[in-house]
């Protein structure tokens, strides 16, 4: 017990932030592009209590670490409240969603950059708890940027799909958007999206690794 308490205070930061800003970035950038909705329902912010939905953002994926830690093989999933946008009320709605969609994931890959800098810094002269809590960082952001860039809506990666298709085809394609979730848990539950994911998350975290010295 005392293992699982200490890795959940490891990830908690890292979690909460890579959640946070990721929300927050897509806010800012409807709001840059004409659509205030985000801002009024006050949800620019680096608060997290703002984004943190109770189901899942805590107990969903708690529930998950903990029985699948138990079980020798860790891993987690979960979401926030998705930020408020009226993609009516952009500038120019389908041309300006990819910018609005695609400000979450690069706001992961900022942060993934920033954690690893972090590891690059304290590596070997900070205790442990740190050196992890830089690495799970660079994990959980690596993680949501690959996550979310999948080209299925209403994850960000369809959105920009949406935002690039021909008008007709984007019609289309937006229309799996009420099944995207259960597609998502159709892919957990035959272990598809770990085939799809952890090559690219790990090439990643290798790249970031090599990129500062490591």
């Amino acid at each position: 017990m005392a293992e699982i308490i200490r890795d959940v205070m490891i990830w908690a930061v890292p979690v909460i932030l890579a959640i946070t800003v990721h929300e927050a970035a897509h806010g800012y950038v409807a709001r840059y592009f004409g659509d205030p909705t985000a801002e009024q329902a006050g949800r620019i912010s680096l608060d997290p209590f703002r984004h943190i939905d109770p189901v899942g953002t805590v107990i969903v994926p708690l529930c998950i670490f903990v029985f699948s830690y138990m079980a020798g093989t860790p891993w987690t999933f979960g979401w926030a409240k998705p930020v408020p946008v009226d993609f009516r009320r952009l500038r120019k709605p389908k041309a300006d969603m990819l910018w609005v969609a695609a400000a979450g994931p690069f706001a992961n890959f900022v942060m993934a950059i920033i954690w690893a800098m972090i590891f690059a810094f304290i590596a070997g002269k900070t205790p442990q708890f740190f050196i992890s809590m830089a690495v799970a960082g660079m994990k959980i952001n690596g993680a949501l940027l690959f996550l979310n860039l999948l080209p299925i809506p209403p994850l960000d990666g369809g959105r920009i799909m949406v935002s690039l298709l021909p008008n007709r085809l984007a019609w289309k394609y937006a229309r799996i958007e009420p099944y995207g979730f259960l597609i998502l848990i159709a892919l957990i539950a035959t272990k598809k999206l770990g085939v799809i994911l952890w090559p690219l998350l790990d090439g990643f975290l290798l790249g970031l690794l090599k990129l500062f010295g490591h």
